[in-house]
């Protein structure tokens, strides 16, 4: 019986530790397991993790904090004083002589803040803090762009990695046919030679590619946040030609509306008429007003003062002259973001028409009748009723036009990326 309750007891034993083990290499599986995110999955981890972008919305509770600031009132102030003290005969100094001879006042003070000069302040911290706001969306909105252009390069890098990839395979049959050729005396060995060199041209590609990828999500997951993603992830999203039909008017339209740094150039122009405000405010005198328990002569008393200057040079007069200057200078500085919003716009929706129109120019015949005139010239050299060179110029054109088309369409997404900044939303109108 014990040898039995022995040998359950190892049993069990062993159970457990294998359990653990099997826990504990799932869970390494899982996280040496790549992590595949989508183009909006990273614009949420950006947004979520940059460290600039945090830094920028510190600004904002900054200026929170100010409005606290602006919104307090003046503290009262507490006066007290001891007269007719005689400390050099201190034989004097007994109950009789601090009742009837000393003096005693206790007063509270106020100063009374005139023009709602409290009102004014809370104003302009407000409207600080909405130019704010506007200037961490516009940080965004470039953040966004930068993820997405970004994006777009890695996709680019995987696409031309695949491309090649599947190039150089073909190639290497191509090889392999044409040295079984030179075995039964169908090619000379120049043409052999000539061959295999071809593919160190397939080779470059290839390393060129991956080194292009490996670069491409580096940079990209420095905009994420290393923390975000880990070493090993991979993208994933298409990348094929979507065609867009735009009309100019309406994303000039749309971008007035939405450009976030158009609306904090807008908010200046606000701010800049608090600072006025708040600068005439500050030109009207404030009142200090006081009442103070004195207790003199064995009479107990009660008194009320105030004071307040007499404003007969310093009226703030230089300080609300230049709010006033610096509201111009909101203003036009306003009219001068609206203008480069409207040509942001224009320029942009260029672009992304001839991005447009070229990758169309590929798609519309070029890719097949490249790719057709690598398999009719493959087709005929294999038979001999082609020369080499001519197959081998086949098939650079053919991989010159696959690469150059890659390259077009994601000049052509960059550019629609670029048109979606810079109108201020990711949907377009």
């Amino acid at each position: 019986m014990l040898i039995m309750e022995k040998l359950r007891s190892e049993v069990v034993s062993r159970s457990a530790v294998a359990i653990v083990v099997l826990l504990l290499a799932g869970i390494a599986a899982a996280q040496n397991q790549p992590t595949q995110i989508t183009l909006d999955q990273a614009i949420d981890l950006a947004l979520a993790h940059s460290h600039n972008l945090k830094a920028a919305r510190t600004q904002i509770d900054q200026n929170k904090a100010q409005e606290v600031t602006a919104a307090l009132r003046p503290n009262p102030a507490l006066n007290w004083d001891m007269l007719y003290v005689p400390i050099f005969t201190p034989s004097d100094l007994t109950t009789d002589t601090l009742s009837t001879l000393t003096e005693f006042d206790v007063g509270v003070s106020y100063l009374i803040e005139r023009g709602k000069k409290r009102q004014r302040r809370l104003d302009a911290a407000k409207d600080a803090t909405a130019v704010t706001r506007d200037q961490v969306n516009d940080t965004e909105r470039q953040l966004i762009f930068g993820v997405a252009q970004q994006f777009i390069q890695a996709q680019l890098a995987q696409s031309t990695l695949d491309f090649a990839l599947r190039d150089l395979d073909s190639f290497q049959q191509t090889v392999r046919i044409s040295e079984e050729q030179y075995r039964v005396g169908d090619i000379s060995e120049g043409d052999l030679l000539k061959i295999k060199l071809q593919m160190l041209q397939f080779q470059t590609d290839v390393s060129s590619a991956q080194v292009a990828k490996v670069q491409a999500l580096a940079s990209l997951r420095q905009l994420l946040g290393f923390d975000a993603v880990p070493a090993n992830y991979t993208i994933e999203g298409e990348f094929s030609y979507q065609p867009l039909t735009l009309n100019v008017d309406d994303l000039q339209a749309h971008a007035l509306k939405s450009r976030p740094d158009l609306a904090a150039a807008t908010e200046g122009v606000r701010a800049a008429q608090s600072q006025i405000n708040l600068a005439k405010a500050n030109g009207k005198v404030d009142l200090t007003a006081a009442v103070t328990y004195s207790h003199v002569s064995d009479e107990n008393l009660l008194g009320a003062s105030f004071s307040i200057p007499l404003p007969i040079f310093d009226r703030n007069q230089g300080e609300i002259a230049r709010t006033q200057y610096a509201k111009t200078q909101a203003q036009e500085t306003a009219e001068a973001t609206s203008d480069a919003v409207l040509t942001d716009v224009r320029n942009n929706y260029e672009a992304f028409k001839t991005n447009q129109e070229i990758v169309q120019l590929y798609t519309s015949g070029y890719l097949k009748q490249a790719e057709e005139s690598r398999d009719i010239s493959q087709y005929a050299y294999k038979r001999g009723a082609a020369s080499l060179l001519d197959y081998l110029d086949a098939e650079r054109s053919y991989r010159a036009t696959q690469l150059s088309y890659r390259q077009a369409l994601a000049n052509y997404l960059v550019s629609v990326e670029q048109l979606k900044e810079s109108v201020g939303s990711r949907t377009l109108p």
